[in-house]
């Protein structure tokens, strides 16, 4: 049953990403991040990725291995130095380096996507022709969670299933095709306009359920049949149908 539901997500986009999403959703100085918390919060990521049997790249675990070097490494006693003017390097230096890095790349590809999107939407062609675009689904609004706030909902998800009974791990004779839990869940979803609690979608104590149903979720946001919003940092998910 495993192997049927082991599957790659190209929403996640590297652990430099993961650390990002990690230092804005607890506020963190990007210049001085508390390793032990960052950490303790990566490994939990981690954690539910294996959980749902997602494909995760090796640049994960290095990266992993990394934290908890970093951590070791902050948590040793200063030696004292011969030299007081003698440069102390901190351990955390070289992350922090990569981090400012690559959020400047990411920024800057993210206006151009702005740009690129704001072309989209402009057409050269005559008023009447216009038309033919009326069912284009409306753009994401600001506040669509992303994958790591998926991925956080769903440890919640299990936290909340380990609290009542020991997760199920039997393998089971039928599998769910992943089809027809996106039915279901665009069934539940077309009769409520004001949105579905993420966790509702879960009701059942079953791993088998619980992946399918989120990679399930995953392939209709990819499609753009459902979104999912939060309205700020910590709230709980929402799922709605594309009107």
């Amino acid at each position: 049953m495993k192997d049927s539901y082991y599957v790659k997500i190209d929403g996640f986009t590297g652990p430099l990403d993961l650390l990002l999403h990690l230092i804005k959703q607890y506020e963190i100085d990007i210049y001085d991040i508390p390793v032990a918390q960052i950490t303790e919060q990566y490994l939990e990521y981690i954690d539910t990725m294996q959980k749902l049997d997602l494909d995760i790249a090796s640049e994960y675990l290095v990266m992993a291995a990394t934290l908890l070097a970093i951590k070791s490494e902050m948590l040793l006693p200063n030696q004292e130095m011969d030299d007081e003017d003698e440069y102390e390097e901190d351990p955390r230096e070289e992350l922090v380096a990569r981090l400012i890095e690559y959020r400047k790349y990411k920024n800057a590809a993210e206006q151009l996507q702005e740009i690129e999107g704001e072309d989209k939407e402009s057409f050269t062609r005559s008023p009447e022709m216009i038309k033919e675009f009326k069912d284009l689904k409306p753009p994401v609004e600001k506040n669509a969670a992303s994958i790591y706030d998926m991925l956080s909902a769903m440890q919640d998800v299990f936290n909340r299933k380990k609290w009542n009974r020991p997760m199920s791990t039997t393998v089971e004779k039928t599998e769910i095709p992943i089809e027809h839990r996106m039915e279901e869940v665009l069934e539940v979803l077309d009769v409520s306009e004001k949105g579905i609690p993420f966790d509702q979608l879960f009701p059942y104590h079953s791993k088998s359920h619980i992946i399918v149903t989120f990679m399930a979720m995953l392939e209709l946001m990819r499609q753009k049949l459902i979104y999912c919003e939060q309205e700020k940092t910590f709230d709980q998910l929402i799922l709605h149908r594309w009107r």
